[in-house]
């Protein structure tokens, strides 16, 4: 029997980070002003939370328990948290936060496809879920450069 634990490792990090973004994602979309940029931030939280639904059972498959939580001390969930004290301000700020948590996100999921350990039912699981992650960077670079 293979041992999966670097790979459920690898794939509950992932998890607890887009339960984060998920969570920052609904947050904003909540405490935005602007209806566009909610409904853009609502778009987000349910691609993360699809995203996580899929990397859950790639964990359950490989025989481990998937992540359930986010984890407060979360870089990007940090992050996200900043967001109340910026929506006070302009729109250019609230992204700005936004993108810095999606570079986060982003970064972590890079990493975990550089690693030369990882299984290939869980790598092709983060390859997946990068598309979306990637995708989600994107429109919130694109959109910070608008503000530019």
């Amino acid at each position: 029997m293979t041992n999966h634990a670097h790979d459920i490792s690898i794939l509950n990090g992932l998890i607890e980070a887009m339960l984060d973004s998920c969570d920052g994602y609904r947050e904003a979309a909540e405490q935005s002003k602007n209806v566009m940029m909610a409904e853009l931030f609502r778009h987000w939280a349910t691609q993360r939370r699809q995203a996580t639904t899929d990397l859950r059972e790639t964990v359950r498959a490989l025989g481990g328990e998937p992540q359930e939580d986010g984890t407060v001390l979360a870089s990007a969930h940090r992050v996200f948290l900043d967001l109340r004290a910026h929506m006070s301000r302009t729109n250019k700020a609230v992204v700005q936060e936004v993108e810095r948590g999606e570079d986060h996100i982003k970064h972590k999921f890079e990493r975990a496809l550089m690693d030369r350990k990882i299984g290939v039912v869980a790598r092709l699981a983060v390859q997946s879920a990068y598309v979306s992650v990637k995708s989600g960077h994107d429109d919130m670079r694109n959109l910070k450069r608008s503000y530019d």
